[in-house]
């Protein structure tokens, strides 16, 4: 991996955390909490979706909105766990 897919990678995951941030409402960890649960939301999107037939695309607008996808559905379970 180049430093140029690194640097996409982490802005991806970024916007993705950001983004899911603002959708499920309460939840803030700045930016380089936005970009773990972006880039772990990436991860499962990209397992979950096509398991269930989901399949969005490509290039990179596509890679966010799984990623965003993904984050939220993180995020979701984070508050689930956090209740009980």
């Amino acid at each position: 991996m180049g430093i140029e897919s690194l640097i996409v990678f982490l802005i991806v995951g970024a916007i993705a955390g950001w983004l899911a941030g603002l959708i499920v409402k309460g939840f803030g960890f700045g930016l380089l909490g936005n970009i773990v649960v972006g880039i772990v939301g990436a991860l499962i999107a990209g397992w979950l979706l096509p398991r269930i037939g989901l399949v969005i695309g490509g290039g990179i607008i596509a890679d966010i909105i799984n990623a965003v996808i993904g984050a939220v559905i993180l995020l979701l379970i984070i508050r689930l766990v956090k209740r009980a």
